[in-house]
């Protein structure tokens, strides 16, 4: 009998087995990672690649920017500078995949938490630096310049990145200051291209400076500061180094234990790095009221946002939602533009008076204020709103020294102004006569008044219980009181229309004129107008007024002519100021606030 054939066993398992062996002794490294698509990333912000998982392969990662190649299954990376990077993936020698990752500079408002109540910033160091440095060095000195803010947090590497050479700051992305709601201090930061070498460079500089820096394993630093305030707290954080600076506990009153200040609760600095760390999206760079401030000033290399919360007692004193400012400089000059929004007309929607002096006065001070509020507006700013808490206080207070307030209140008219002239040819006589210079001028102030009784028996009492010797005369309707401060007369003269005092050398031989007219051509913007907070102090004036002097009696023209090139020379050396003007005004929506400060031109 035939046998049966015997079935030939199926080869498919057997075909399986051997795919499953080759997959697992290829460690599945012919399969394509995905890196995802093109894509735009900040410096300093890690990206991830690959796989967490601890049974995935390892790759060989290379981004592209010179750093060593890393081998293992998943990765993540940032890349210190701005630029194109292609990210590629290898087994060995070969290709896996590839992605080109665009990297632009990291905004510095994107590194500040949302919830910072001020930022001060220069949003990139290219461009905007070297002319801050620059103005700021023929201000005050160029050897001076590092003395002067070798104090300021991160400052002194700052000015180390201008000299040629490589650095560690990097000059795409931006510096600044802001501070929190809940930290008792300020924090500065700064981008920089390499977080653990620049934090050694700022730990050096902190220790030159004889601060003692602790460092920790993750390269942040606390530091206890020479003067033994609190500690400061040194870190990094996706491309930009923060250097957390307490405020320093106040020093004792006369008479109060100085235990007192060890029980003293300090700043939490390590609060701020937690809220820096946790920091996701674009921080304070889209804030609201930024943005809508942002679009009503010019630009700058210098920025100031501020929107503080005002208590709820408080606001109908102060109405005001926040403030945005620019500074511009130039070579010679920085412009300040700044709006303050308000959530209701400043100073009730109305213009202060005009300056009675301002549009009468002798020509050619060297300082000018004004300011010109409503009558009842300037009882706000100045007691605070009819029956607000601090207008309680204020007039009880007053009360206590057997001062009725209420109707001073009403007494002011709302404009207030003053004029300071420098006297030259006194100057030069006592300078000759003690061989130590010594200030000669004017001062003159002048208030509106609605009614003089009040104010005159303020002043009586003032000068009573201050103890001055004085004389009172009194001629028709005006009252005049003299007396002598630091060694020099002071006449207080009341009208019914106004108080004027004038302190100082005698006025004589100057023209009088439109005072407010010649400013206001001079600065614009309507400055020193009817609604105008006004100021300005000029040097050019004054130097002006040292070169016109031709005489002056009991001097010798050699000893005078002398004199002048010597005093010419010091303020050449001194000050390249020449001038400098502030202005604030109500407009829509707020207030506006403009300032110039000029120097004398090389």
């Amino acid at each position: 009998m035939a046998s049966r054939p015997r079935a030939h066993p199926s080869p498919l398992p057997f075909l399986l087995l051997l795919a499953a062996v080759g997959l697992g002794a290829s460690g599945c490294r012919n399969l394509r990672p995905d890196l995802g698509p093109e894509r735009t990333l900040e410096a300093g912000v890690p990206e991830a690649f690959g796989s967490t998982s601890p049974k995935a392969p390892s790759l060989t990662w290379d981004f592209g920017d010179g750093t060593p190649p890393q081998t293992v299954p998943g990765v993540r990376h940032a890349w210190a500078t701005a630029g194109r990077y292609t990210v590629r993936a290898l087994d060995g020698d070969k290709e896996l995949a590839r992605v080109v990752l665009t990297v632009v500079p990291r905004p510095v408002l994107r590194a500040v938490p949302e919830d910072a109540q001020t930022v001060l910033w220069v949003p990139r160091l290219r461009g905007n630096l070297e002319g801050l440095v620059d103005f700021y060095g023929r201000l005050v000195g160029k050897g001076n310049v590092r003395q002067t803010l070798a104090d300021t947090p991160l400052v002194p590497l700052l000015l180390r990145s201008l000299r040629p050479g490589p650095s560690e700051v990097d000059p795409e992305e931006g510096f600044g200051f802001f501070l929190l709601p809940d930290f008792d201090g300020v924090v500065a930061l700064l981008g920089v291209t390499d977080s653990r070498a620049a934090l050694a460079a700022v730990a050096r500089e902190l220790r030159d400076a004889g601060h003692r820096v602790l460092p920790r394993e993750d390269g942040s630093a606390r530091v206890e500061p020479v003067d033994g305030g609190n500690a400061m707290l040194l870190f990094a954080d996706r491309g930009y180094v923060y250097l957390a600076v307490p405020d320093s506990p106040d020093a004792p009153e006369p008479g109060e234990p100085v235990k007192a200040l060890a029980v003293a609760e300090s700043p939490d600095v390590e609060q701020v790095r937690r809220k820096v760390e946790a920091l996701s999206g674009p921080g304070i760079s889209e804030n609201a009221l930024l943005a809508e401030l942002r679009g009503k000033v010019r630009d700058g290399s210098v920025f100031l946002f501020s929107a503080p919360p005002v208590p709820e007692a408080e606001q109908e004193d102060m109405p005001v939602r926040g403030f945005f400012g620019a500074l511009a400089v130039q070579a010679d000059q920085a412009e300040l533009d700044g709006f303050l929004s308000s959530s209701r007309p400043l100073l009730g929607g109305a213009r202060g008076p005009a300056s009675r002096l301002l549009g009468r006065a002798a020509e050619g001070p060297v300082a000018a204020a004004q300011l010109s509020v409503p009558p009842e507006e300037l009882a706000r700013l100045v007691f605070g709103s009819p029956e607000s808490p601090r207008r309680q206080r204020t007039l009880e207070r007053w009360r206590a020294q057997g001062l009725d307030a209420e109707p001073l209140l009403k007494a002011l008219r709302g404009d207030v102004a003053m004029l300071v002239y420098f006297d030259a040819a006194a100057f030069f006589r006592g300078f000759i006569r003690d061989r130590r210079p010594a200030p000669k001028g004017t001062v003159v102030m002048e208030a509106g008044l609605a009614s003089v009784q009040p104010v005159l028996q303020l002043i009586q009492k003032q000068l009573q219980d201050n103890g001055l010797v004085f004389q009172k005369e009194a001629q028709g309707s005006t009252t005049r009181f003299r007396t002598r401060l630091m060694e020099q007369p002071v006449s207080l003269s009341l009208t019914p229309e106004r108080a004027t005092l004038e302190a100082g050398e005698v006025l004589t031989g100057r023209e009088l004129g439109d005072v407010g007219a010649t400013l206001r051509t001079r600065f614009g913007a309507e400055a020193f107008g009817p609604g105008h907070l006004s100021l300005m102090v000029d040097m050019g004036r004054l130097r002006a007024d040292l070169a016109e002097v031709r005489s002056v009696p009991g001097v010798g023209t050699g000893e005078l002519l002398a004199s002048q090139l010597f005093v010419t020379a010091l303020l050449e050396k001194f000050t390249p100021f020449e001038y400098g003007f502030l202005d604030f005004s109500p407009v829509d929506g707020g207030g506006r606030l403009q300032g110039r400060v000029v120097l004398r031109e090389r």
